[in-house]
């Protein structure tokens, strides 16, 4: 649990920030010090309709595959281009909130609405552009649908349907799948080898390559 002065801290910024830019403007704190962070990480948000995420709700698909990485490969994220699941565009900024160690111990994150700004980009390229050029991610409410959302983007990525893939596409799948942080979502191992028709077991061993296949996959 965050430091009540950081946290209250925290809390005071991201209000100061929403109450400056408007309804248009989420501003969220994640407490990243939580044994389930990547499915409750939200203890404060404001403006929480832009996403249609509230106090409670987990980290999106950006924070997941950065809490996957090692501490030190974690990087604050400026200026980039989101998206919900209604189809509103989104700049958003992720900024990791370190303690005296060095420790990610919070998340910052801003996600500016830019959906009718874009219409007049003409005469607002220099606000809404990206720091870097991206294919812009999707936000989605909860971790559950995340999880789903994942889970077709990994059968995207291999080119098929689970139904026609061999031990290697399967494999594939799972490695990307732990590459954005699937695996941190409470019980997604679970929904993660059902998808795949295979065991949890099996499920483990294709992501340290140890073991033998137990099944038919």
């Amino acid at each position: 649990m965050l430091d009540p002065q950081m946290k209250n801290c925290l809390c005071s910024l991201a209000h100061a920030i929403a109450m400056h830019y408007g309804k248009s403007c989420e501003v969220a704190v994640h407490d990243l010090t939580g044994e389930n962070a990547a499915d409750s990480s939200i203890i404060y948000i404001e403006n929480g309709e832009v996403t249609g995420r509230k106090v409670g709700d987990g980290a999106s698909a950006v924070v997941l595959e950065e809490l996957s990485q090692a501490e030190q490969n974690r990087e604050d994220r400026i200026g980039y281009f989101t998206k919900t699941s209604d189809g509103k565009v989104l700049k958003s900024t992720t900024v990791y909130i370190r303690d005296e160690s060095g420790r990610a111990i919070a998340i910052f994150s801003v996600n500016h609405d830019i959906t009718a700004l874009s219409v007049a980009a003409a005469s607002l390229t220099e606000l809404t552009a990206p720091a870097t050029a991206s294919e812009p991610q999707k936000i989605t409410p909860h971790v559950g649908e995340l999880l789903d959302e994942l889970l077709w983007q990994s059968t995207q990525l291999v080119g098929k349907p689970v139904s026609l893939m061999n031990k290697d596409d399967k494999q594939r799948a799972i490695r990307w799948l732990n590459s954005k942080g699937a695996l941190l979502i409470t019980k997604s191992g679970d929904k993660i080898a059902t998808y795949f028709g295979i065991s949890k077991f099996t499920l483990y061993s294709y992501l340290t390559d140890t073991g033998e296949d137990t099944e038919n996959t």
